[in-house]
């Protein structure tokens, strides 16, 4: 690719205004999904440079009760400028306060009833990892608390903490109380507010595509242009009509990340965070809990989602996980409990609630094994049918598992990439494994499921699994033995 040309200050500027009408409509689409599901303290409306909000005024998001969140959104075209002390106190190109001695005046005034904020700095810029301050952030709570007040007054943090407060015309004592509310989200790349858009946009219902989010954030801008700077539940409503975003409902978020960090944890109803309980630093490679941590463990977390999310009938499951996890999440939330669980698949939100024609009806190979009375069920939809079936008649004679003989079932076409299309496939060849199981396994004491498919797929499984024998679900770890047991699901 041939390099860009310098940015002109007309571009930067109008790059930067997208930047922050993208964030507002973040604001817009949190507003109609927490209203649709009725969510216990929605946002009832959404500030663009809103009144009275001092330097924290580019996107307010305004909750039946307290805290209110207000933003400040910052966005450069050049990383030579790291988020740190010299960025943050520096005086203003006129002269001008600093940037945190303005944020510092905005929370003294929103805060002088006792009334709880939340604040937050969103930038693209990255934090400077030598920064004694903003270097110990909590990635999880965005926060620089509580490491930024370890200490003494003559450690590096220590000294960075007084000429902040000097900086900011604060004691050492409210510093730490501005600090335990301003969240600093950096390095929020255009394209990363593109992609949590398009995420936030399914699970609430809408179009997702690239042009749906710019048609959001244009819907912003012509807004502030025509001098509205609060934008409620019905204004946004309508543009979503006008626009012809709606698709389907509103739906509760359960984030479960395994593999790594989900664009959606912060906007989730119930989060479930494994990446830092998993081997490996790597996303590719992350196969199973590390120890001490544990698949039971696990097990226990997926398994009470359901009463974190009481009342919510259209839930959608973000985040990276592995077949097994994707499996037993559907089995938490069966069929019979009247949930409808989604997904996104391939760019498709895969639902269990899409209709089809007729079953896919599995083609069902048998192999004997010959160690007990239990069955093996190997469902292949995406691996050479050699390959897979290998692979676990090898584990089960090599780890003695009891069972009688294995069953391989794979879709009408014959697995491959493209053997299952989309959610109404998806939905038609789950229901189709598991009525061809039902009859097989009646008298079997327990099953041994192995999978090999989308991972949309294994959710929609695990949802129909019902009348169907205890299951012991098994996930690929990609060492010498090659699996291993990682769930127990009851008939």
């Amino acid at each position: 690719m041939e390099p860009l040309p310098a940015p002109s200050p007309t571009s930067v500027r109008i790059t930067g205004d997208h930047y922050q009408w993208l964030i507002a409509w973040t604001g817009c689409l949190t507003l109609l999904r927490e209203n649709a599901i009725h969510a216990a303290n929605p946002v009832t409306s959404v500030g663009v440079e809103a009144d009275d909000a001092g330097n924290l005024d580019d996107v307010v998001l305004l909750r039946c009760t307290p805290p209110h969140t207000y933003v400040q959104v910052k966005y450069t075209v050049s990383s030579a400028t790291p988020v740190n002390e010299e960025y943050l106190t520096k005086p203003s190109p006129t002269g001008g306060p600093s940037i945190l001695k303005k944020i510092a005046r905005t929370w003294r005034t929103l805060t002088a009833d006792g009334i709880d904020v939340d604040l937050a700095i969103i930038t693209n810029r990255a934090p400077d990892p030598n920064d004694p301050l903003i270097a110990v952030r909590d990635s999880r709570t965005q926060l620089l608390l509580p490491k930024a007040a370890d200490g003494t007054a003559r450690s590096k943090a220590g000294k960075a903490r007084t000429r902040w407060a000097e900086n900011a015309g604060l004691s050492e004592i409210e510093l730490h109380g501005l600090l335990s509310c301003l969240r600093f989200d950096v390095s929020r790349e255009l394209p990363h507010v593109q992609e949590q858009l398009q995420l936030l946009m399914a699970v609430s219902g809408l179009r997702h595509d690239s042009h749906a989010v710019d048609e959001g954030a244009n819907w912003v801008a012509q807004q502030v242009r025509d001098g509205h700077r609060t934008l409620t539940l019905d204004m946004i409503k309508a543009a979503v009509d006008s626009l012809n975003l709606k698709t389907g409902p509103a739906r509760a978020i359960l984030s479960i990340a395994t593999l790594k960090p989900d664009l959606l944890a912060d906007e989730a109803d119930h989060t479930i965070n494994w990446v830092e309980r998993f081997e490996t630093d790597s996303e590719y490679t992350k196969r199973r809990p590390l120890a001490p941590s544990t698949w039971t463990q696990l097990q226990e977390d997926i398994e009470a989602a359901p009463a974190h999310l009481l009342g919510s009938t259209n839930i959608s499951v973000t985040g990276s996980i592995r077949l097994a996890p994707a499996f037993l999440t559907g089995a938490a939330f069966r069929m019979v409990s009247g949930v409808d669980l989604a997904v996104l698949q391939r760019g498709q939100l895969w639902s269990t609630s899409d209709t089809y024609d007729a079953d896919f009806a599995p083609i069902v190979e048998e192999h004997d094994i010959g160690h007990g009375e239990d069955l093996a069920v190997g469902i292949n939809v995406t691996v050479r049918p050699a390959d897979f079936t290998q692979d676990v008649v090898d584990y089960l004679r090599e780890q003695n598992i009891p069972a009688s003989k294995l069953l391989i079932l794979t879709p009408p076409a014959g697995p491959n990439d493209g053997s299952v299309s989309d959610s109404h496939a998806a939905n038609a060849l789950a229901v189709g494994i598991r009525d061809a199981l039902r009859r097989p396994t009646r008298t079997t004491p327990r099953i041994h499921l192995f999978l090999a498919c989308p991972m949309g797929l294994a959710l929609l499984l695990g949802h129909r699994w019902n009348r169907l024998r205890p299951t012991v679900v098994y996930e690929d770890v990609r060492t010498a033995q090659g699996y291993e047991p990682a769930f127990v699901i009851p008939a």
